[in-house]
């Protein structure tokens, strides 16, 4: 019997809502250490991020803590998918952040995420259509 909650789209799905979260907190890092001397701005590698999934890879690496026989084990991502910026340099002080960018970044991952949450919802209707027997 196929198991349709660990399927490819509800991967997919789960593991760009997770990239998508860390790279909500890595930019929250970056703004706050915009004035911080020295400080290198990082991201997430998203084409890495996903090409776990796409590929077929395992997965692995991001500690997850089960407490129960029942837990689903998650999507883990094989290496760590922050990239730090040390290419650059925006001012004397060696910081590299630019507020204007990493806000612009804050509002496309906003949008990816609620986007991501969205198709979410409608998959996670669909089987709610197929339990209840509405098709």
């Amino acid at each position: 019997m196929l198991n349709y909650l660990d399927g490819f789209p509800l991967r997919a799905l789960e593991t760009g809502l997770d990239a998508s979260s860390l790279r909500q907190k890595i930019l929250a890092d970056n703004i706050a250490n915009v004035d911080t001397p020295g400080f290198k701005r990082s991201d997430v590698n998203f084409p890495e991020v996903m090409a776990t999934v796409w590929e077929g890879q395992p997965v692995q690496a991001l500690p997850l803590k089960l407490t129960s026989v029942k837990h689903l084990p998650g999507v883990q991502i094989s290496q760590s998918p922050v990239v730090q910026d040390t290419s650059t340099i925006l001012r004397n002080d060696g910081n590299n952040v630019d507020i204007e960018q990493e806000m612009t970044n804050v509002a496309k991952n906003g949008l990816y995420y609620e986007g991501l949450t969205t198709s979410l919802g409608m998959k996670l209707a669909q089987f709610r259509m197929v339990i209840k027997g509405d098709a």
